[in-house]
């Protein structure tokens, strides 16, 4: 199965370098997808440009691939399945929840000259960077590309109810599962709260797992890709 591989804020799609062969041993093929306005140098790229180059990816695909989005990109995937309700097999959402309609794409952080710059580490000290060394920060941080306020304060619409037949499995890395349902149960996530088939599973890691646990995080995505439902 194709697996399309989204990264979040800050990354381009080497964010995937080291998943890539793992889900090729697997026996899948990995599609990491290069957003526009992450590492291509276009600051004038919207979310509506990202969301053409993720659906073409999906159009592409020779069957129905598993789309997996990470962090902010969760909303990236959801939009996927929303506009593909019928192509996508399955969405597999990393370290984050998708944005209901009518909400900014990812709006936590300052806006600098019309772009969003990684913010330093000081927002993510705890779980989401516990398991990065000084050495990961410093290449983190050196590499992170500032994303056009095109992208980050663009509006996210969702139009198709048809999503929410789309399976999806929540991988829960910083936060563990029981803190995910509670999170759902008490309203933070309006999208998923109507998923009729959402399965949720653990991974020890913190919110890169790309980075930290590539091995572990391509098993579950194969796991995820070999059952569609």
């Amino acid at each position: 199965m194709d697996i399309l591989l989204i990264a979040g804020m800050w990354l381009d799609g080497t964010a995937w370098d080291e998943v890539v062969p793992e889900l090729t041993a697997l026996g899948h093929r990995p599609v990491p997808v290069h957003l526009p306005g992450q590492g291509d140098g276009n600051g004038s790229a919207t979310l509506d440009d990202q969301l053409a180059v993720v659906l073409a990816a999906v159009d592409a695909a020779p069957g129905k691939p598993l789309v997996v989005g990470h962090s902010a990109a969760c909303s990236l995937a959801w939009l996927a399945a929303d506009a593909r309700p019928e192509k996508v097999a399955k969405v597999a959402l990393v370290g984050g929840f998708p944005a209901p309609d009518g909400r900014a794409y990812a709006d936590a952080f300052a806006i600098e000259d019309g772009f969003m710059p990684f913010p330093g580490w000081g927002p993510f000290e705890g779980p989401d960077a516990d398991d990065l060394d000084q050495a990961a920060r410093e290449r983190f941080a050196s590499a992170a590309v500032p994303v056009p306020e095109t992208v980050a304060r663009g509006t996210v619409r969702l139009t198709d109810e048809r999503r929410f037949d789309v399976p999806v499995l929540l991988v829960c890395p910083e936060f563990s599962p029981a803190q995910a349902k509670e999170w759902i149960d008490d309203g933070e996530s309006p999208e998923l709260a109507r998923v009729a088939h959402l399965d949720y599973v653990d991974l020890d890691s913190g919110h890169w797992p790309m980075t930290t646990r590539p091995r572990e995080l391509a098993r579950l995505l194969a796991e995820a890709a070999a059952t569609e439902g």
